[in-house]
């Protein structure tokens, strides 16, 4: 059985929300699964990703190929790095007690960067905001004259289509 790491699509129409599932490549896209292994809502900002980086690993290492969306999420969260860094173990290259501390310390890394640019997203969005309301009206400016002028125009106007009868009241 080809099993595979691919998102399953639930939310509404034009809302959508993802469950990161490990299914048997044969199933429907929003059909069975085995295991879920996490959950991803691209319409929050940044996007939010939940992921249990263990079970992922756990799939990848039993021959689970991911989607490319699915891999591109995992390789944001770092399972892919903690299978490489397991794999480094197997071959003899990496010690089976630094693996956490390298995926840890990357971890920490990344979650930096996120907040850096998590900072920056709202700086630039409160700045967008303060530049709406700090600008000034815009006042369509109308000559003086003309004012004057239509005015008098009106007022001769609507007294020519008074009847006789309206003017003896």
């Amino acid at each position: 059985m080809a099993t595979r790491l691919r998102l399953q699509r639930h939310g509404a129409k034009g809302a959508p929300f993802y469950k990161i599932v490990a299914a048997d490549s044969r199933a429907r896209r929003d059909g069975k699964y085995i295991e879920q292994v996490g959950t991803y809502n691209p319409t929050t900002i940044p996007a939010t990703i939940t992921l249990d980086v263990d079970k992922a690993v756990k799939w990848l290492q039993n021959g689970a190929e991911p989607t490319t969306t699915v891999k591109a999420i995992l390789s944001y969260k770092g399972a892919m790095y903690k299978k490489h860094l397991l794999r480094g173990v197997a071959m003899g290259v990496v010690k089976a007690e630094d693996v956490e501390a390298k995926f840890n310390e990357w971890a920490s890394k990344k979650d930096g960067k996120v907040l850096d640019h998590k900072a920056k997203a709202d700086a630039k969005k409160k700045e967008k905001n303060e530049a709406i309301i700090n600008k000034p009206a815009k006042v369509k400016e109308v000559p003086v004259e003309a004012t004057e002028e239509t005015t008098t125009e009106n007022v001769e106007a609507t007294e020519a289509t008074e009847t006789p009868a309206e003017s003896a009241e």
